[in-house]
């Protein structure tokens, strides 16, 4: 798995709020624009965020709905409702989930991407992903594309590794275009 640890959980969320609904490509175009907004020694970071004028984040690209997502991010960094990386750690799934999605604009699926391949929790199943979802279904032969629910069910039986078993039913669709692992 392409695990890439952070301490810098605001700017992390910030990146994936700016990716939301958007391609690779715009989305590095959108977020190298809104990072550049900062000086390189501060960096993206929320107090940086909060001097910035709405009109400003606009400027960069971000929507009218990722600026305000971005400033509530902000403000529920400083206030501690969003732990910091040294913090985080320390937290439960569900606690991390409760506080990240009160944030306005980031979902569970968000939340479930930041604890695998940002913080490496070793077992989050994102029912929801339509990749993973897709990538069940080939590898079970079903007709169907499963039911979060019943890929949750199904799920419980590869804890406490359910990260890796999601990892693997990506990759199943990589066989599916053609992409075969090395023989």
């Amino acid at each position: 798995m392409d695990y890439r640890p952070t301490l810098h959980v605001f700017e992390a969320l910030c990146r994936s709020i700016t990716a939301q609904q958007l391609s690779g490509k715009a989305a590095a175009t959108i977020y190298g624009r809104f990072r550049d907004l900062f000086p390189v020694h501060i960096g993206v970071r929320p107090e940086a965020v909060q001097a910035l004028t709405f009109e400003s984040m606009r400027s960069v690209g971000l929507s009218r709905a990722k600026t305000t997502a971005i400033q509530d991010l902000a403000e529920k960094t400083i206030s501690g409702v969003v732990p910091t990386g040294e913090t985080i750690h320390e937290l439960s799934d569900k606690e991390i989930m409760d506080r990240l999605t009160s944030v306005r604009g980031i979902g569970p699926w968000t939340v479930e991407m930041l604890m695998m391949f940002r913080l490496g929790r070793p077992d989050i199943l994102p029912a929801t992903d339509l990749g993973v979802r897709k990538g069940f279904s080939m590898l079970y032969e079903k007709n169907e594309l499963p039911l979060p629910k019943e890929l949750l069910e199904y799920g419980e039986r590869w804890r406490p590794y359910r990260s890796v078993a999601s990892w693997y039913l990506w990759r199943v669709l990589d066989l599916e275009d053609g992409i075969l692992p090395p023989s």
